[in-house]
């Protein structure tokens, strides 16, 4: 049976349950500096952005200008309330268990935060040296930029066209895509809403999963097409 190169999972929203945490304390800050915005909203818009990216676009759209200090202290703020609330998506330490392929993460946050979260929901060992940071690679080109996922593939021997990306965000979904990956949406989180498996498919998602018992069969189901396409 064909296997994949390399299995790339993204981690906010998909392997922890991260991104509606991140998204209140967000939504809080901006709606307090004059831009009133719901944490759905951020989930819905800006899912998968770093909150500089979010910042910078709310500010083109409001021509509202927030101070920078806004990004430090959304960064600590977060960080703070990861360390004591963040938690596992159910089913994912199996999931990522029966990769039996090279697996890594590719992400926008930092690789600190990363860190202290896989290490909290004892996830840290699936993917010990294979945490790549778009922030901390040479062109720190965040998703949607296809640059993180180019240099993970490079680094890990993987040819890109045989490399599944797990995603929950159009932005994330766009930069794999823009790699040359092949990408599997997830609305597995509690930031998902209705319709946000159209909007994964409608990114380039090939199809997308709700649960992660659903990852392994998905995977070689979607080899099998590729080795007979």
């Amino acid at each position: 049976m064909p296997q994949p190169d390399l299995v790339i999972f993204d981690c906010d929203g998909v392997l922890v349950d991260s991104e509606i945490i991140a998204a209140r304390i967000e939504a809080e800050l901006l709606t307090s500096a004059g831009f009133e915005i719901s944490p759905e909203e951020i989930s819905e818009t800006y899912a998968g952005l770093t909150f500089k990216d979010i910042m910078i676009r709310v500010e083109e759209k409001s021509r509202i200008p927030f101070q920078a200090s806004l990004i430090d202290r959304a960064e600590d703020l977060v960080d703070r309330k990861l360390r004591s609330d963040v938690s596992a998506i159910d089913g994912v330490r199996e999931a990522v268990a029966a990769v039996t392929v090279p697996r890594c993460i590719c992400s926008n946050s930092r690789s600190q935060r990363i860190e202290f979260m896989l290490e909290k929901v004892q996830l840290l060992p699936f993917f010990a040296g294979r945490i790549f940071s778009a922030l901390e690679i040479p062109t720190r080109k965040t998703k949607p930029a296809p640059d993180v996922f180019l240099v993970a593939a490079e680094k890990l021997n993987a040819n890109p066209a045989n490399t599944f990306v797990i995603e929950d965000s159009v932005h994330g979904v766009a930069g794999a895509r823009a790699a040359g990956m092949r990408v599997i949406g997830f609305t597995g989180a509690s930031h998902s809403y209705p319709g946000h498996a159209d909007v994964l498919t409608e990114a380039g998602a090939e199809t997308v999963i709700r649960r992660w018992a659903e990852l392994k069969s998905v995977i070689a189901a979607l080899s099998e097409w590729s080795a007979d396409a």
